[in-house]
């Protein structure tokens, strides 16, 4: 399991308080543990926080506001990405209007993903 480091654990605790709207909508269909799945939600690791982690997957899932097109968050976002490659997680990103459209979809894709994972791990 990935840890937070120093601050990262309050840091998580605190982003856990005032997530966003579509985050608040996923956590709803993921803390269900659909498929059998557990998901953490603003899970610290190393020096980030991951909106959503599944262990038994290893699998991160980000979701993206239109804040990640913009400045230098497409660079920081790969950077991220790369970290956590390292590590053996795979990421998977959505974007904040989907989640907001279609939450059920987002959620099918997200446990297709991490079962599919699964089985390649098997």
């Amino acid at each position: 399991m990935l840890q937070g480091a120093g601050d990262t654990n309050a840091r998580a605790r605190g982003l856990r308080r005032t997530m966003s709207p579509p985050e608040v909508r996923l956590w709803l269909g993921l803390r269900t543990r659909p498929a059998g799945l557990k998901f953490r939600r603003q899970h610290p690791s190393g020096a980030y926080v991951a909106d959503f982690y599944c262990h038994a997957a290893r699998m991160i899932i980000e979701v993206d506001g239109i804040a990640h097109e913009f400045g230098d968050r497409p660079q920081r976002d790969a950077t991220r990405d790369r970290w956590f490659a390292m590590r053996g997680l795979a990421v998977m990103r959505v974007p904040a209007a989907e989640v907001l459209r279609d939450c059920d979809a987002v959620v099918a894709g997200i446990v297709d993903a991490a079962t599919t994972r699964l089985r390649d791990q098997e």
